[in-house]
């Protein structure tokens, strides 16, 4: 077993763990919120802090900095541990300013992404943004200590860290449910007490998260300190890579700004067709990319970086493309099993308490769109990762200009011409076409940039794990058409369609890719069968 894959399976059993505790976080915010006003408020809120540490230096410090950490490590001589803390601490000071400042300004905030909401609902929104809004110092900290980690090939923690938040926030959830008054809530007969409970649970999990990055650090030998001996530490080259990647960052939010305030008419929101049923469709279609492809991505960024440093352009490629393999073989199944098994997934996770089981089915048909984007938006992402290697942030961002303005022309015409009832629909088909469109560009700039990128070989495996798929997904539809009209489409009936579908579309689609000899999905499932053997 390779370091690659050892690295990539602790990290794929982490963001397991730290998933499937998300699983349960979701369906608890869902169960206890809804998705009508109270759940379109929370999830803003929610986002809101993300959207502006994305803009401030989120996307700088996912992309940029382990490159250049590794960069520091291998040139300076105390190993990159100065420049790391110069890093920790620039970030710490910026966001902290930044979060005091965006408390003040929630109102304005808030009022960019919900201009058609009622009153009340916008007002919700805003309490719940000013507790927060301070979770970007946490998100900000926790990145570079991530990075300073991932530089030093220690990935287990920054895998692991959020079952923590998951944890504070499920037991958040059922506080507010023990308070009197949640039944029948509403963004204005929600209390005081309750926005407490639900704001500062939701953000005591991200300090949590952070905070469990701690001990890692230290064993890994990385010493605390606050240093301010900014001029000539060589933070130039961060500044120079991140303006590109400030432009990235300010087109997708952009982008994002248009869908949140499509998905967050009031009308959809009342119906449960709006923006918080899109985005509990979009955390759900999240899991086998997190799983799988950011386990790969976040194992292939130092290598790849250390071999772009050290101009081994054949190394960085066939790590590449390596990936590219692996993540097809795990990604096309889970496509495949959203599509069959998306409503009974959904009814399971979120139709419970304040989220009806008809809600629920349309937050699985919301996720069954979205998975026709999941193959083309992981492989995107992976090869985007090649840049950053090569330390060129500048054609991702010219890229990323058409990704979102596919995105855009998609979403608006489909979402003035489908009905209400289903115009979010439209919303997450222009996501994935957008993805679809990115891919074939940046495989292109990217072949020539790496002299080629073996696409054939990429493409044939995915086409060959898309037969392997296809006729053990007819059986599973088949299953569970007949589990629910002898059960019902309730709960019950959802959860035994849901594990005899996944059951036999796992297990058939694994046998299937035996039989075509797919080394790929052999590769990644065979150290599972054999241990199940023993």
């Amino acid at each position: 077993m390779t370091a690659l894959d050892r690295s990539t399976r602790v990290m794929a059993v982490g963001t397991v763990a730290s998933r499937a505790t998300g699983f349960v976080r979701n369906a608890a915010i869902a169960a206890v919120l809804g998705v009508h006003s109270v759940g379109a408020a929370y999830n803003v809120a929610n986002t809101t802090p993300n959207i502006v540490y994305e803009l401030l230096l989120g996307g700088i410090l996912t992309s940029v900095i382990v490159p250049v950490l590794v960069r520091a490590a291998k040139d300076d001589p105390d190993g990159g541990e100065a420049y790391a803390q110069r890093l920790l601490s620039l970030v710490v000071v910026t966001l902290l300013v930044a979060s005091v400042l965006l408390v003040v300004f929630a109102p304005e905030l808030v009022a960019l992404y919900m201009h058609d909401e009622e009153k009340e609902t916008r007002r919700l929104a805003t309490v719940l943004a000013r507790y927060f809004l301070p979770q970007m110092l946490f998100y900000g900290a926790g990145a570079v200590m991530g990075a300073i980690l991932n530089a030093r090939e220690r990935f287990a923690a920054p895998m692991w860290a959020p079952v923590l938040n998951n944890v504070v926030v499920i037991g958040t959830c059922a506080l507010f449910l023990a308070l009197p008054g949640t039944s029948g809530l509403s963004a204005s007969s929600i209390t005081s007490t309750q926005e407490l409970v639900l704001g500062l649970g939701t953000t005591l999990g991200i300090v949590a998260q952070t905070i469990a990055l701690v001990p890692s650090l230290r064993a890994a030998g990385f010493r605390f300190r606050l240093r301010f001996d900014l001029r000539g530490a060589g933070l130039g080259a961060v500044g120079r890579l991140a303006r590109w990647v400030l432009l990235y960052v300010v087109v997708n939010q952009v982008a994002y700004l248009v869908v949140v305030n499509l998905a967050n008419k009031h009308e959809l929101n009342a119906m449960g067709r709006g923006y918080a049923s899109y985005i509990n469709a979009y955390v759900l279609w999240q899991l086998p990319h997190a799983v799988i492809a950011v386990s790969v991505i976040t194992a292939l960024l130092p290598r790849m970086s250390r071999a772009a440093a050290e101009d081994r352009l054949p190394d960085l490629r066939a790590a590449l493309n390596r990936g590219l393999r692996l993540t097809a073989s795990v990604l096309v199944p889970a496509a495949v099993g959203f599509l069959v098994l998306g409503r009974v997934l959904a009814t399971v996770v979120f139709g419970h308490l304040h989220t009806s089981t008809d809600d629920a089915r349309f937050i699985g048909t919301v996720l069954a769109v979205f998975s026709l984007g999941l193959v083309p938006y992981s492989a995107y992402q992976l090869q985007l990762r090649a840049f950053y290697a090569l330390q060129d942030t500048r054609t991702p961002t010219i890229i990323n200009l058409a990704v979102n303005a596919t995105l855009i022309a998609v979403d608006v015409p489909l979402y003035l011409a489908l009905p209400d009832r289903y115009k979010v629909l439209g919303l997450a088909a222009g996501h994935a076409c957008s993805f679809a469109a990115g891919l074939v560009v940046c495989s292109r700039v990217l072949s020539r940039r790496l002299g080629g990128l073996e696409g054939a070989l990429v493409v044939r495996t995915a086409v060959r794990c898309l037969a392997a798929a296809l006729l053990p997904a007819l059986a599973a539809a088949g299953l569970v058409a007949v589990a629910l009209r002898a059960l019902g489409d309730g709960t019950l009936g959802s959860l035994a369609a849901l594990l005899l579908g996944a059951a036999i579309l796992g297990v058939g689609y694994v046998a299937a890719a035996h039989r075509l000899r797919i080394p790929e999905v052999d590769e990644v499932a065979g150290p599972m069968l054999r241990r199940f053997g023993r």
